[in-house]
Parts: C-alpha cells; structure tokens; sequence
C-alpha cells in the first residue's frame, strides 16, 4: 500500500493558527458567544487562521495553547471586572464579562510563559495589564489632568472610529522599532509629536502598570497607550487604541498585524 501524500496545506506548510477569545452577549433573549468581524479579518492581514474560541473551561487552556500559534486578545463592550484588581464596581449601568474573564486572565499568563506571541487590543490590553497584577481607571475621564478617552456612539461608525488623537512611541521600543522606516507624513501625523494618529474608543485605562510590563506609547495626557512584557520570551504588544479597523487601510495597522504575523510563523516553525 502506498502511502498516502500530505495535503499541500496542511503540515508544516500550513499557515499560523492565532486563537480569538469570544465575548458573552445576549442576543434575542439567548445567550451567544460572538466577536467582532474586524479582529477575524486583522488575522487574515497578519497572515494567520483565526480560530475564534467560546468561554473556555480553565482545564481546556492547556489544550487550546497545545494548538495555537499565536493569540490575539481582542477589544470589547464590556469591562473587566474591577474585582480582579481589588475594586467594586463604579458604574453597574457598564457592561461586564466575568465569564471572559475567568478563562483570559489565566490564559495570558500561560501563553506568555509558553513564548506564544500575544496581541491585546483595548479590552485586550487592559486584561493583560489586569492578568500580570496591575489596575485600572475605571473612569479615566474623571481622572484630574486626562483626557476623555471615550468614543462617540452617536456619530457615523468611520467617524467614531476616526483618528483622534497623538500616540508617542517611547524612542528604542518595540513599537518605535515596528513603525520605523514609515514615511514622514505617518510618523510625524502626531501634530509635531513626532508620534502617530490612533482612534480612541475607551473609557477605562491603565492606573498601576503591572511589574514587569514596560510602556511603549503614551497619549498626550500622558495615558499609556501600549505596553509590552520584555522579559516574555516570545513577541508580545498590547495597545490601547484599535489598529484593526479598517486596518489594511492604516499603514501603521498594518505594521503592528505583519510584525504580529512574523512572530506567529517564526513560533510554529520553532515547535517544529
């Protein structure tokens, strides 16, 4: 008997797996488990298969990173839950989603102890400084001396999901090191910042950064606005802003989802 040939995509050719964490939503009166078209499709842009993932069972997490390539947190509605750093909840009208919770705090601690590659976006971001042992503004716009942050819903979706404000990259990071080389109009679209234009569509921030994280970006008001774990063995960034909209479109999007994409190759060709 012959033995058969391996599928041309399968194998070693394959693409990178990345998994994306599902929210809980209730929709017509049922509970479902949902995310975002626009983080599937920024998987796509980094090259990689998203393989979206419903509310994990924290012994099931072992299993899921056995598989997984890379991962990206994406953002959401809801919050994380202000227990989680050792505060009641400030304003119960905002959504809330223990249930993510409970899965993806443990999830970034292994995944980053693995050397899988981590990407976090808004909720993302906030869950991985909230996962290491930092805090949150819960209300970053009642903070004396910042900004409001929020985005708003009353506007056209391309509106509130427009640029508007700087972020400057912190000189030698790793994401001063991913957008260089882009054209001085992108760099320097700071206002003379010598930083970069992002959206803003959240109302909670980083209070504490956790030990260990090291800031990559800052808003003018002086927010951190990325982050990463340096001493992770594998590539990992987490921004505030939302790079994924319309992110093939967005020259510096598009940096942020091929570098993530790269790391994503690099860790499934060392598992080999």
């Amino acid at each position: 008997m012959s033995t058969p040939t391996p599928h041309r995509t399968g194998g070693l050719n394959r693409p990178p797996v990345v998994l994306l964490p599902s929210c809980q939503r209730e929709l017509e009166r049922l509970p479902f488990q949902v995310v975002s078209r626009k983080y599937v499709e920024a998987v796509r842009l980094a090259g990689a298969v998203p393989l979206v993932v419903p509310a994990a069972l924290v012994d099931e997490l072992g299993t899921l990173l056995d598989v997984a390539d890379g991962v990206l947190l994406t953002g959401s509605p809801s919050n994380v839950h202000p227990s989680h750093f050792g505060e009641g909840v400030h304003d119960p009208s905002l959504p809330l989603d223990p249930d993510r919770d409970a899965w993806t705090l443990p999830l970034i601690r292994e995944a980053l102890a693995r050397g899988i590659p981590l990407m976090g976006i808004c909720r993302g971001f906030q869950e991985v400084n909230v996962a290491l042992g930092g805090s949150l503004h819960q209300a970053v716009h009642e903070q004396p001396g910042l900004m409001d942050h929020r985005s708003d819903e009353t506007l056209p979706v391309d509106e509130e999901f427009g640029l508007a404000h700087p972020v400057t990259p912190v000189p030698g990071g790793l994401l001063a090191q991913i957008l260089e080389g882009l054209p001085p109009e992108v760099l320097d679209a700071g206002r003379g910042c010598g930083g970069v234009m992002v959206n803003s569509l959240h109302g909670q921030g980083v209070r504490d950064l956790a030990p260990g994280l090291r800031v990559e970006a800052r808003a003018p008001d002086g927010v951190v606005e990325a982050f990463t774990a340096p001493d992770a063995p594998g590539f990992n960034l987490c921004v505030q802003w939302h790079p994924e909209w319309r992110a093939e479109h967005n020259p510096v999007s598009r940096r942020l989802f091929e570098a993530f994409g790269r790391a994503c190759v690099s860790h499934r060709a060392s598992r080999r």
